[in-house]
This record gives C-alpha cells, structure tokens and sequence, in this order.
C-alpha cells in the first residue's frame, strides 16, 4: 500500500532516552480508478487548475479542491476515499521525497573535496584542481566528479513506524527523511 504524505518536520519522543522522528500528515486522497498498474488517485495540493484538471474532475466527480492525480500501487481498494487504517497494524516504511534543490553548487558542497590552502599566495582555495591525465587518454573520463546541478532528486529511504494517529493522520517514523518541510512525497508500506 502507498500513502501521499507531507512532510510536518522533525522532533523527538518523551521516552528516556529519547528518539528522534520526523512527523508526516497523510493526506486525504481519493480512489478515482483501479487499473491493472495501481490506482489513479486524486488528492488536493494548491491552487493549480487548468481543463485537464476540469476534464478529470468531471469524469470522476470530484470537488474542486482534489487537483492532483497520481497512480499509487494499492491491494484490494475500490473507488472512495482511500483507507488509511493498514498504517496502524504496519513496522516498517519506505519513504521517497525529492532532497532539497542547491543549485549550482561547487565541489566542495557537491562533493566534500577538500579544497585548497586558505591564504599564503594561494589560488587554489575552493577550485576542482587536476581533472584530466596527460598524453592519454587526452581527455576528461567519464564519471569525473565535477561542479553542477546538486540536490532536486529522489531519494528512498526506509524507516521504522514510532506511532500512528488514525484522527489527525500524523504518522511519526524513526529518523530523518530528506526533503524540505511542507514538500510532499509518497510512503510505502514495507512490513
């Protein structure tokens, strides 16, 4: 089963010693269609709306506020609202949100490369250094750690379930998951 969740934050439990957890509300979605891949599924995020969101809308019936669609691998569901009680009985879930976008970013981020002496006549300081052999190959191989785009990709990670609130649909995992808080991601149950 799979859940669309957003991302509250992080805190802590009570106990001694304590543990810390990252919060995660479960969004209200809604069954659309069951196909031989998943279920179309519909649940409300912003204000985005165009005619084909107009268009799946009314071909499912839904409300206005119910502007996103994706297809999520569920057992055993029919069209309606989407039933959140297996999160109760579950251990273990895997998470996949999009990590926090940087940018460019330098080596040095990007990378953890060291960097060059800080003062003394220096120029190297931040740059990349040496990036290719001489004579041969004669060019830069394939792989090269460089500066670019860093951070926007998905990542999975897998995280124990502390507790599950079946009224406010807060489910509290063990650990951190990447993302910024308020970003939405998709939740998976493992175990």
């Amino acid at each position: 089963m799979e859940y669309i969740v957003e991302k509250i934050g992080m805190s802590r439990t009570i106990t001694v010693p304590s543990t810390s957890v990252t919060l995660l509300k479960v969004v209200d979605a809604k069954v659309c269609e069951v196909t031989e891949h998943g279920a179309i599924v519909a649940y409300p995020k912003g204000k985005k709306f165009d005619k084909a969101i107009e268009g799946q809308q009314k071909k499912y019936s839904l409300s206005k506020e119910f502007n996103r669609f994706v297809t999520l691998k569920l057992k055993d569901v029919e069209a309606g609202d989407l039933d959140k009680s297996p999160l109760g009985d579950a251990t273990v879930v895997k998470s996949s949100f999009n990590t926090k976008g940087r940018g460019f970013a330098g080596v040095m981020k990007r990378h953890n490369f060291a960097g060059g002496p800080g003062s003394h006549g220096s120029r190297f300081h931040r740059r990349v250094g040496s990036i290719g052999n001489a004579e041969w190959p004669g060019r830069v191989q394939k792989g090269r750690k460089m500066p670019g785009h860093y951070g926007n990709t998905k990542v999975t990670v897998k995280n124990e379930i502390v507790s599950f609130d079946s009224e406010t649909g807060i489910l509290a995992v063990k650990g951190s998951i990447p993302g910024a808080n308020g970003a939405y991601g998709k939740v998976r149950i493992v175990k």
